[in-house]
């Protein structure tokens, strides 16, 4: 009876594990802190923050992340996807210890999307910014070229290079790249 119940209990934690996002199962492993810094180019913020300890999200430094990345059009705040977060973490550890990332565009409302789009033909009607998952950035001082080759690399999701705009589009659908 002993083995049977370990055995199952074993089970469960492996069926939970695998049902979880890549990411964050990666993020469950690694014991150490995670942390974001970030400039917004439209408000002028800042924010340092740790998002990560302990093996979990820190609720309070979401809920600044989200108010960080709001859109500034019309000041409207939703959640950031917390896998969004891990992939920024993971791409920014690439570069140096956390430099500070420049938001271009973070969450987007319906309506913002929509005045976006019909300006502009390379805005998305469906875009993952209305779902709080996607993010544009860039990081000063270093080369855009090595910021778009550091997300591919990690196969999180959507990649989109726009050296003209000078930022680096990043979400975590699909992996796929343009």
């Amino acid at each position: 009876m002993n083995q049977r119940r370990s055995f199952l209990k074993s089970s469960v934690a492996v069926a939970s594990a695998l049902a979880l996002p890549s990411m964050a199962r990666a993020a469950i492993a690694a014991p150490h802190e995670r942390s974001l810094r970030f400039y917004n180019t439209h408000t002028g913020e800042t924010l340092r923050t740790m998002f990560w300890a302990d093996g979990q999200f820190i609720p309070e430094a979401l809920q600044d992340i989200n108010r960080l990345l709001r859109d500034h059009r019309n000041d409207k705040v939703a959640p950031i996807d917390t896998e969004l977060l891990l992939l920024l973490d993971r791409v920014s550890a690439q570069f140096s210890n956390h430099e500070v990332i420049h938001v271009i565009s973070g969450y987007r409302s319906p309506e913002s999307n929509r005045k976006l789009a019909e300006a502009s033909g390379g805005v998305a009607k469906h875009s993952m910014h209305l779902e709080g998952k996607a993010i544009d950035v860039r990081i000063p001082g270093r080369e855009l070229g090595r910021l778009h080759k550091a997300a591919l690399a990690l196969k999180g999701g959507g990649v989109g290079y726009y050296p003209t705009s000078q930022f680096v589009h990043l979400d975590t659908g699909r992996v796929r790249h343009w």
